[in-house]
């Protein structure tokens, strides 16, 4: 049997990579890494600079390949994702019979947590639907969410209170925001928002050298963060950042 490891290694900082996560990378004998184009050759870089950290002078295989693209400019945006999945989950079952034999391990580096908005998981049922036989783990990392609250030294939920997590494209669906977690929002949908009662705690890059945090009343910080954030996206190619929304009481 074939085993893969989904190994979370957090949202940028090597050090925030449990001991858990380091036991799996010396069981691994070949890891597969995305090559997601030269703007985030970076991201990459770091994939490679954890392996050398943790495991140097390891005698393993990288098994480096072009990532699918997903059609951002499709109307159909679950559509457009599912689609893309099936192009990933045809590339990871080619990857899983051609590169991994009988017996071996192989890995995944995924950043943040495994099950907190990653497709991963979701891509190798699609695998494993396909005839690909696998013996899966999943190995937990620091999520973004989490770095976020310990760089603002605050607490993500309040006494009593629920928190919520959801995407960028949902944000403009809630009717009143309390407590609330938002990730990968490329289109920066907090800047529709008009509520005095706001506080915004955003961050970008998190735990790394590039790390930007910006606090405050949503209406007083938010050319800030959208100056900042372009800004930033300019200078690296890519940025990967989150915010909480609360209300204040």
């Amino acid at each position: 049997m074939k085993q893969l490891l989904l190994i979370g290694i957090g949202p940028g900082n090597p050090r925030q990579i449990t001991f858990e996560a380091v036991d799996a990378l010396k069981r691994a004998q070949v890891f597969f890494v995305l090559d997601k184009g030269a703007a985030k050759d970076e991201l990459l870089q770091m994939r490679k600079d954890i392996l050398e950290r943790y495991i140097p002078h390891t005698d393993y295989r990288l098994v480096q390949v072009e990532d699918p693209q997903r059609d951002a400019d499709a109307s159909d945006y679950l559509g457009a994702v599912q689609d893309w999945h099936q192009q990933r989950a045809a590339l990871y079952a080619r990857l899983i019979e051609s590169e991994l034999a009988d017996g071996e391990s192989g890995a995944f580096l995924l950043w943040g947590e495994p099950t907190l908005y990653d497709s991963t998981l979701r891509i190798l049922d699609h695998v494993q639907a396909r005839g690909v036989a696998i013996e899966l783990e999943v190995i937990p990392g620091i999520s973004s969410v989490q770095a976020l609250a310990a760089r603002h030294k605050i607490p993500l939920n309040r006494i009593g209170e629920p928190l919520t997590v959801l995407p960028g494209r949902r944000l403009a669906e809630q009717v009143k925001i309390d407590n609330l977690v938002v990730m990968l929002d490329g289109q920066c949908a907090f800047a529709a928002l008009d509520d005095p009662q706001l506080q915004i705690y955003w961050g970008a890059y998190l735990g790394t050298a590039d790390e930007i945090l910006i606090a405050g009343p949503l209406h007083a910080v938010r050319e800030q963060i959208l100056e900042q954030r372009q800004q930033a996206r300019l200078r690296k190619g890519w940025i990967m950042d989150t915010y909480l929304l609360r209300r204040s009481l």
